[in-house]
Parts: structure tokens; C-alpha cells; sequence
């Protein structure tokens, strides 16, 4: 399971070099040592970022990529590495793409971490939420427990079925940050009013996933709804 990366589209943007040097490189060397090492199989976590403003309503492996930051283009260069490895030396590869994932034990106050353990983090602490654009921007936000799913399906499907491919992992559904503030508010029981910010550069406006090649390949669902993952998070 390859989960090592430089994450984050604001980090790439500032430093693009090393962004796309490690996630690019790193997985050559990677795919490499498991050739050399004669693994059967490599998983990729691969990114929905690879889709980029795409106005689709739901995203589809077969959509053409369009990636907008440093990072997208890490993640899906890495993509067709496993798909050229996989050509070139017969090794079993799967690419599974997330969608903006979250759970306990992401870092609150990294300046990189994820929306919701940000906004958890300061409405807990009685600080100030501030939300990127007007809030309508919306995410296929997906607990972690559903991409853990779709990992291990993925691990063990029969090659046919996988092997050189990339499937979508996610919750099939979509929330705008507007909504996602007011259900962090209901889950704490509280009424406060976010500040709206600039956009960040490199952000997609929507995401939303279509997992059914997954679920014919695999049979993938996710097993945790975001109501219910949104609830274990902020309790962490």
C-alpha cells in the first residue's frame, strides 16, 4: 500500500519543486524496488485532485484529468507510472483515487491539514471559522474507514478485474462547506457564524464521485456515512 506522499494542493503551489519531485520520483523508486523485490501487487492512493474543475456532476475514471496545482500532477503522474509498470514488467497495480478523506488523528493545527479537522478543532476551541469563497465549494468528504475498504477490496480483487486500473474511493455524495459548517454546529451543539475568505489558489469548486466502477469490480460501498464519520471525528 503506497500512502507515502507530500500532501497538500496549497504546500505544491508554494513549493512545487519538492512537491512533485518526491511524489513523482519517489514513486519510481518505489514501483522500482517492488519489481527488483518480485511484489505481487502495489495500491496507489491516487487523488481526486487528477480531475480538476471538470463540471461533471459526478466524477468518472474514464473523464479526461485536469489537474490544477503541482500536486494533482504529482499524484497523477503517479497514476501512470503504475499503469507503465504494470505494462512494462507485469507487476499488478491499483490505483485508488480519494476523496477528500477524514478521521480521528488528522493534525488540527497543521497549517496544511483537512477542512474538517480545522473547523473542529477551532469551533471546539471557541475561535474564529473562517470558509474559502462564498461557501458553496463542495467535497465528496469520505471517513477514513471507507477508504480502508476500499483499499483492502482492492488489494485482494481478482487481477482481472484490477490490476492496472484506477478506481474512484469515496462516499458519493457531495456537501458544500456552507453545510459542512452547520452540521459541525449541530454535532457540537452550537450557533456561531463563520467569516468568508478569499478562494485559495489551485482549489476545485466541486467534487463529487461516481463509485460504481468500483463497486462492479470489487464491491465497494462505502461502510460509514459522512453523518456518522463527522460524529466519531469531532469526538476525537
Amino acid at each position: 500500500f503506497h500512502q507515502a506522499a507530500i500532501p497538500s494542493v496549497p504546500r505544491s503551489i508554494q513549493e512545487p519543486v519538492s512537491s512533485v519531485t518526491n511524489n513523482v520520483i519517489g514513486t519510481t523508486i518505489l514501483l522500482n524496488a517492488a519489481v527488483q523485490a518480485g511484489v505481487h501487487r502495489v495500491v496507489y492512493a491516487a487523488s481526486s485532485s487528477a480531475y480538476g474543475n471538470n463540471q461533471a456532476v459526478k466524477k468518472t475514471e474514464s473523464l479526461l484529468p485536469a489537474p490544477l496545482s503541482p500536486y494533482a500532477v504529482g499524484k497523477l503522474t503517479g497514476e501512470y507510472l503504475l499503469q507503465a509498470f504494470h505494462h512494462c514488467y507485469g507487476i499488478e497495480t491499483v490505483g485508488t483515487r480519494y476523496f477528500n478523506v477524514f478521521g480521528e488523528r488528522q493534525d488540527p493545527t497543521s497549517h496544511y491539514s483537512g477542512v474538517i479537522a480545522k473547523f473542529s478543532k477551532q469551533l471546539i476551541s471557541d475561535e474564529q471559522v473562517t470558509i474559502n469563497g462564498d461557501g458553496t465549494i463542495s467535497r465528496d468528504f469520505t471517513y477514513v474507514q471507507n477508504v480502508v475498504e476500499g483499499n483492502m477490496l482492492a488489494a485482494r480483487a481478482e487481477s482481472s478485474r484490477v490490476s492496472g486500473q484506477i478506481f474512484n474511493v469515496a462516499c458519493g455524495g457531495s456537501i458544500s462547506l456552507s453545510q459542512l459548517f452547520t452540521e459541525l454546529c449541530l454535532v457540537l451543539d452550537l450557533e456561531v457564524t463563520p467569516i468568508y475568505g478569499p478562494l485559495r489558489m489551485g482549489d476545485i469548486s466541486h467534487s463529487c464521485a461516481d463509485v460504481e466502477k468500483a463497486t462492479k469490480a470489487f464491491g465497494y460501498q462505502p461502510v460509514v456515512s459522512f453523518r456518522d464519520g463527522l460524529e466519531k471525528t469531532v469526538e476525537w
